[in-house]
């Protein structure tokens, strides 16, 4: 808009002046033009609100980044703290199930060795007739293989239960951690960032160190100054639409009298009252010249200001949105800080537990071990009890061989003793009958006496081999020769 009525260049054909209704419908609508100072004040309030937003982000990003240092230097510190507890408890929980595979593959291995000492019995016949069948467990203490089981099954439960213990204080310890990693880092509060055009979506930066509102108010500023300019430019346009009415004959009269037929016509009294400074008849000329030109820019003016302070709104919901946002991140890193406070006083009893833990695992471990060697000797026990049985069986076979090979010996011995007894016999009646009658009778008492007779037998008191079936004794010798 034109901000002078004077005019040094050479002029055309003047057009035709404008007439004095045209005179107070400009006058009218730069009067409502004026208008637009309340939102220059807007404009000059909002570049105000957004000043004071800027200093209250500089002190809450400064405490804020100050605290996530912090923060994040203890977190590393801490979490080096839980990598050795967890070391630890992955340790124990690969000896603990080492253990519990070795004793489960031990207490297999003897329930199977029972399991044959429950179903080998004993033969009939080296049992007294009056006894019930019975099978080799019968004969041996289950109670101290029961006992054993149990004292096992005790340190088992002990080492699982602290086991158990450090895993979930290890997985509180972490969690607490990975909330205190999350709070200070504000994933969550990222994804939503679209500030201006200086705040990248997805950013990995905290929002801290991305500020736009210097930008912003940079622009911010630079709007305010149009817009004052603007407002200025119709307050002079509003000046020359009144001078020209006050230079025009019942200019005034008729400004009153329009606008008061106006529904909303702006009140003119005492805009036209007082009488106008003279100008001459070239000055008046370019005066209405400019202000018809100038008539047509008013409502582009006045949108144009409109549409700088709804820019500025709009940056300010920008701002006030990011410095939300800041408290936000601030409000997080404050609850991260109080959750490690929280972590610190925790802190050293989670260290002991660690140490405890290893103490009683070491010293049920050692438990578990002896035990161990326990229940291995029992095992051993009972196979070589089962190879001794069938080795028995064996050795009953043996004996059986051996008495009938004796038996056989007798046999041959008393045929021949028999053979010799006739041959005996037969040579003393011939010598009697030769020689008898010549000898006297009491020279030899025992001349007539028969030969001498032997027997053979097994001592008095003494058993022979059980009889045991060959069927029986084969299948323990194939079982002693194969180790089975």
């Amino acid at each position: 808009m034109e901000s002078s009525t004077s005019s040094t260049s050479p002029r055309a054909a003047s057009p035709a002046p404008p007439s004095l209704e045209s005179l107070v419908s400009h006058l009218v609508a730069s009067k409502r033009s004026l208008s637009s100072v309340e939102q220059v004040w807007r404009a000059n309030e909002i570049v105000e609100s957004t000043k004071s937003h800027l200093e209250a982000s500089v002190i809450t990003s400064a405490r804020t980044s100050f605290l996530r240092s912090g923060i994040a230097t203890q977190l590393r510190t801490l979490k080096l703290v839980h990598a050795h507890n967890r070391a630890g408890e992955l340790e124990g929980a690969q000896g603990y199930g080492e253990v519990v595979k070795t004793l489960d593959a031990a207490d297999r291995r003897l329930k199977d060795t029972m399991t044959r000492l429950k179903t080998t019995m004993v033969e009939n016949d080296l049992r007294p007739e009056s006894d019930q069948e019975k099978s080799l467990l019968d004969f041996v203490d289950e109670g101290s293989v029961e006992k054993v089981l149990l004292t096992l099954q005790d340190s088992i439960g002990v080492a699982q239960t602290a086991l158990q213990e450090l895993a979930e204080t290890n997985l509180a310890f972490y969690d607490d951690l990975n909330r205190v990693e999350r709070l200070i880092e504000s994933p969550e509060l990222r994804q939503n960032h679209s500030l201006a055009d200086g705040l990248p979506q997805g950013s990995d930066l905290p929002v801290a160190s991305m500020s736009p509102i210097p930008d912003i108010l940079q622009d911010m500023e630079g709007r305010s100054r149009d817009v004052a300019d603007n407002l200025e430019s119709l307050v002079k346009h509003f000046d020359l639409c009144l001078m020209a009415i006050k230079h025009t004959e019942g200019g005034g009269d008729a400004a009153i009298r329009l606008t008061a037929d106006l529904p909303d016509g702006p009140a003119m009294e005492e805009d036209v009252a007082g009488a106008p400074e003279p100008i001459g008849d070239r000055e008046r000329q370019d005066m209405l010249e400019v202000i018809a030109k100038d008539a047509d820019q008013v409502e582009e003016v006045v949108m144009e200001i409109g549409d700088h302070v709804t820019a500025m709104e709009s940056q300010l919901e920008t701002v006030a949105a990011y410095v939300a946002r800041l408290k936000e991140e601030d409000f997080s890193v404050t609850a991260a800080f109080n959750v490690l406070e929280d972590i610190g006083r925790r802190l050293q009893a989670f260290v002991a537990q660690g140490q405890v833990f290893v103490m009683r695992w070491d010293d049920e471990k050692m438990k578990i071990n002896e035990r161990m060697d326990e229940l291995s000797n029992l095992e051993n026990f009972y196979v070589r009890y089962l190879g001794a049985y069938d080795n028995l069986l064996v050795e009953i076979g043996r004996r059986q061989f051996m008495e009938q090979q004796m038996e056989k010996v007798l046999q041959d011995a008393a045929r021949k003793l028999d053979v010799l007894y006739e041959e005996d016999r037969t040579r003393r009646v011939a010598f009697r009958n030769d020689y008898g009658d010549y000898l006297p009778v009491d020279i030899w008492p025992g001349l007539t006496n028969p030969p001498l007779q032997f027997e053979t037998r097994s001592k008095d008191g003494l058993e022979r081999a059980p009889d045991i079936s060959k069927s029986v004794i084969q299948r323990a010798i194939r079982r002693v020769e194969s180790g089975t």
